[in-house]
């Protein structure tokens, strides 16, 4: 069958600009996650990798695109211009990453183990990626001093999104018409 490959299997081609539609509303709701940080004692963490995840679980890799288009827009916004392309790389391979793991192989439901193994492979790629990213930029010890932070802020991400995706994604897959 043609059509667009999701966590779910094929979306066929009648589907194909709903599904564009809703990474755009997830780009935005990205980037909306991104621009709300929480205060913690080593700086601030925000909801937008918690937004990817939930993302991933509803489009499978297709998430890539709204992970990176929004997670850019947010550095962009923030004033953080040194770090769009960075983050355009890193949140797009979070989303296409954890959208493979949730993959489905024609089970009806991605069981709980999926989804954390899934969230942890984003949040490994983000910790590993802004590690990378930030040695180019500033050398390995200030690269060393962001890993704890980026930790924090992708178990965050994990709590978050575990508990939404059982009681909101059922919600969004009727609201989208996802089979």
């Amino acid at each position: 069958r043609k059509g667009i490959r999701s966590s779910e299997g094929v979306i066929p081609v009648k589907n194909r600009i709903r599904t564009i539609a809703i990474s755009g509303v997830f780009a935005a709701l990205v980037f909306i996650g991104t621009e709300l940080r929480i205060p913690t004692a080593i700086g601030y963490i925000n909801l937008g990798d918690a937004v990817i995840l939930i993302s991933s679980f509803l489009i499978g890799p297709l998430a890539a695109f709204p992970a990176a288009i929004g997670s850019a827009l947010g550095d962009l916004v923030a004033g953080y211009p040194v770090y769009i392309f960075p983050t355009f790389i890193i949140k797009g391979l979070m989303g296409l990453t954890a959208g493979f793991v949730l993959k489905s192989d024609g089970e009806k439901k991605i069981n709980l183990i999926r989804r954390i193994l899934a969230g942890l492979a984003a949040e490994i790629i983000m910790v590993a990626g802004y590690f990378g990213a930030e040695v180019i930029l500033y050398g390995i010890s200030a690269a060393a001093g962001s890993v704890p932070f980026n930790l924090v802020q992708g178990f965050a991400a994990i709590a978050v999104s575990l508990p939404l995706s059982y009681t909101l994604l059922p919600r969004l897959k009727k609201l989208a018409a996802i089979k």
